[in-house]
C-alpha cells in the first residue's frame, strides 16, 4: 500500500535532466494505444519576452528522448530570436462550420434577402460532408466528390455551380478576415459549364390563355403572373414588394431587394396598375403579396402555376428544359416581347435589372430587322446630304417600314 502510495506521489513531478531547460516526469498517457499506462513524458521550458513558458514534446514510448527535447527547445529559442510565432501561439485554423457563422452574419448584412439562399445551399449540401473539417483539411479532391454525388442527385449544373461558388466565397473572406491563409480548394475543381440559357418565350394567344386559366384558379397566383410578365421582375422580387414600394401617381414600382442588390424602377402597364391597386396594404410597410395563412412572405411559386401549365398543354413532349415553360418565362417572355417591337438592348438590360449588356444579348436575335434599318438609315441620311434635303438625326425620326 505505502508502495504504491509512493509511486502515485512521484507522478507528474518534474524532475531535471542534463539537458538545460528539459524535464521527465512520470505520468499516464491519455491517448493513443499507450493510453492509461504508465510512461515517462519530457517537458521543456524557455522564456519569451520575460514570461516562463512550459510545453509538453511527448512520451517515451513515442520515441522521444531528453536529447530529442533539448533540440526542440534550440529550435524554440531559435525561433524567438529572429521574432517568428510559437507553434502553440498559432490559432487553431477555423472548421468549415465556423467560418460559415462568420460569414452568415456578413452575408445577413450584404447580400440579397439576407443571405437565405446561401443558408439554404449549406443546411441542405455543405453542412453534411464539410462542416466539421477545418479549412486547410478541405482538399479539391473532396469537392470533386461533392460535386460528383450532387450531380447524381440530380441536381442541375446551375444549382451545383452556385454550390462550389459559396465554398469560393466563404475561403475567400476567409483569407480576406485573417481567418485563413491557406489555398482556396475551389481553384482545384472544374466548375460545371452551364447552358441553361431560356430560349422559349410565349406568343401572345399563349399568355393570355395562361393568365385566364390561373385567374380561374387562382386570383394571388395569376397576379404574380401579371407582374412578371408586364413588367419583368422576378419572383422574389414580387414577394418582396411592399405597399411603399408603389408609386400610382407616376405609375411606378420601386424594387429595393432585387437579385444583384442594385435598386431600379418598373413601370405599371394599365393592367398591373389596376390589379395593384386592390392589393395595397392599408400599412405600407407590409407585403403586397403575403402567405395567406399565416401573413408571412411567399419562398416560392404555388404548384398551382406548374398545374395550369400541364392543363395547357404547354410543356407537352417538350424534353429540353430551355424550352419549358416555367414562371421564369413570364420574364424572359417580357423582355423577348420588348426585343422583337425594337426596344433597345440597353432599355431591356434596365428594365430587367441585368447588370452587363452581355447578359441582356440573348435577346438580339429577335430584332433582326434593326441591323437592316440601321444600314438602310444611314443611306438614306448619306443621300439627303448629297441632295441638300434636310436630314433627320438618326434615332429621332419614326421608323418607316422597311422595303424588301
Amino acid at each position: 500500500m505505502n508502495q504504491k502510495g509512493g509511486i502515485m506521489e512521484n507522478m507528474g513531478q518534474r524532475k531535471r535532466t542534463k539537458f538545460p531547460g528539459v524535464y521527465s516526469r512520470r505520468g499516464i498517457q491519455r491517448k493513443g494505444e499507450h493510453r492509461g499506462k504508465p510512461d515517462t513524458a519530457f517537458d521543456i521550458s524557455y522564456k519569451k519576452e520575460g514570461r516562463k513558458i512550459w510545453e509538453k514534446v511527448g512520451w517515451k514510448a513515442e520515441g522521444y528522448s531528453a536529447k530529442l527535447a533539448s533540440e526542440v527547445r534550440a529550435e524554440r529559442l531559435r525561433m524567438i530570436r529572429h521574432g517568428q510565432e510559437l507553434p502553440r501561439e498559432k490559432a487553431k485554423v477555423p472548421r468549415l462550420s465556423e467560418m460559415w457563422k462568420i460569414y452568415f452574419d456578413w452575408a445577413g448584412e450584404n447580400k440579397t434577402r439576407g443571405g437565405r439562399d446561401d443558408l439554404y445551399l449549406y443546411k441542405n449540401h455543405l453542412k453534411e460532408p464539410l462542416a466539421k473539417k477545418r479549412l486547410n483539411e478541405v482538399t479539391s479532391f473532396d469537392l470533386e466528390r461533392l460535386k460528383s454525388n450532387l450531380t447524381k442527385k440530380d441536381l442541375s449544373p446551375a444549382s451545383v455551380k452556385h454550390i462550389l461558388i459559396l465554398v469560393r466565397e466563404i475561403y475567400n473572406k476567409a483569407g480576406n478576415w485573417g481567418k485563413y491563409q491557406g489555398p482556396n480548394p475551389v481553384k482545384g475543381v472544374k466548375l460545371p459549364t452551364l447552358s441553361n440559357r431560356r430560349e422559349r418565350f410565349l406568343s401572345h394567344d399563349e399568355a393570355d390563355l395562361l393568365l385566364n386559366e390561373l385567374k380561374a384558379v387562382s386570383p394571388s397566383v395569376h397576379d404574380q403572373a401579371l407582374l412578371s410578365l408586364h413588367c419583368g421582375l422576378r419572383a422574389g422580387e414580387i414577394f418582396n414588394l411592399r405597399g411603399q414600394d408603389l408609386d400610382f401617381q407616376n405609375g411606378l414600382i420601386r424594387i429595393m431587394d432585387p437579385k444583384n442588390k442594385a435598386s431600379r424602377t418598373a413601370y405599371m402597364t394599365q393592367a398591373v396598375k389596376e390589379m395593384l391597386k386592390t392589393r395595397l396594404p392599408e400599412n405600407p410597410n407590409d407585403l403586397v403579396f403575403a402567405d395567406r395563412w399565416h401573413g408571412e412572405p411567399i419562398k416560392i411559386i404555388s404548384k398551382t402555376f406548374d398545374r395550369a401549365i400541364k392543363k395547357l398543354g404547354l410543356n407537352k413532349d417538350v424534353e429540353d428544359p430551355r424550352q419549358k415553360v416555367v414562371f421564369h418565362t413570364l420574364r424572359h417572355t417580357f423582355a423577348s416581347w420588348l426585343a422583337i417591337q425594337g426596344t433597345p438592348l440597353l432599355t431591356i438590360k434596365e428594365l430587367l435589372g441585368h447588370k452587363t449588356l452581355a447578359m441582356t444579348e440573348r435577346y438580339s436575335h429577335l430584332t433582326p430587322d434593326m441591323k437592316k434599318r440601321a444600314t438602310l438609315a444611314l443611306e438614306e441620311s448619306f443621300n439627303a446630304s448629297r441632295t441638300g434635303k434636310k436630314v433627320i438625326p438618326l434615332g429621332i425620326a419614326k421608323e418607316a417600314p422597311v422595303t424588301q
